[in-house]
């Protein structure tokens, strides 16, 4: 069975070999994880999951088929250096935002095999939609693997990489959009009395039955039209996200998300 080591044991890292590990028919064992940052954190993932914690990523590099760098976008460039001399015929995967998988091929050997996957917050809770491009020598049973990592934390698309770095915006960063907007609506509604869980409930209640009937196939613009009557009360507040650039604001802040990504600073 191929073996895997994440670089890097943060939130997503936890994510994916959480989902690994709850796959009965997962490829991947051993799998071994490095976290330079905190050792603590590290061995109390060791306590919770059967996985292999390590002082050193070194230790297992040369054994490991599939390294998934699990670090932050800017400590890639210097783990990229770090790697090069050692990378054999690993398949190199990252998850960093900004990071494509032809730049890894030009900081790593030759002939590497690298893909990046882009996944969102709710890996967490298994329901990611996520972004994935391969490099160009990725064989078909290494983006199998690479699929298999997809759908460890839910459902995947297959993009070219510059799809990946134009699209991390809507499916990667715009989640935080979403936050953003249930806790206005959360304050909003605090202000009529209601307690911070009374609040909470309406809001994410709302949210979560506006997914569900999105999810049923209907188009947005068919089920904004059903809540809207002409000349009513919706329609007003439609009229006044327009009259304040909604779309515009929303174009800002993707565009905003890309460039930065592209800076590898997150």
């Amino acid at each position: 069975m191929p073996s895997i080591l994440f670089i890097g044991a943060g939130r997503m890292a936890e994510a994916i070999f959480k989902g690994i590990l709850q796959n009965e028919d997962s490829s991947f064992q051993p799998i071994y994880v490095a976290n330079q940052s905190n050792q603590t954190k590290l061995q109390e993932l060791s306590s919770i999951y059967k996985i292999q914690a390590l002082s050193s990523w070194q230790e297992k590099l040369e054994v490991a088929d599939v390294v998934l760098l699990a670090a932050p976008p800017s400590a890639h460039s210097r783990l990229l250096r770090e790697l090069s001399s050692h990378v054999t015929n690993q398949l190199i995967v990252t998850v960093a935002a900004g990071i494509g998988p032809s730049e890894l091929e030009q900081n790593l050997p030759s002939g590497t095999a690298t893909a990046w996957i882009m996944p969102n917050t709710a890996a967490q809770a298994s329901a990611s939609i996520s972004l994935y491009a391969f490099g160009s020598t990725v064989s078909d049973m290494q983006k199998e693997l690479v699929r298999e990592l997809v759908e460890a934390i839910g459902a995947g698309e297959e993009m070219s990489e510059e799809q990946v770095h134009e699209l991390t915006a809507i499916t990667g960063s715009a989640p935080a959009f979403v936050y953003e907007m249930t806790l206005q609506l959360e304050q909003l509604a605090k202000t009529h009395g209601l307690t911070d869980e009374q609040a909470r409930n309406l809001v994410v209640s709302m949210l979560a039955g506006s997914a569900k009937m999105l999810q049923t196939g209907i188009s947005p613009i068919e089920l904004r039209d059903q809540v809207t009557t002409p000349g009513g009360a919706t329609e007003a507040g439609l009229q006044s996200l327009e009259r304040d650039q909604f779309s515009a604001t929303i174009s800002r802040a993707v565009i905003a998300v890309t460039e930065h990504a592209r800076n590898k600073r997150n």
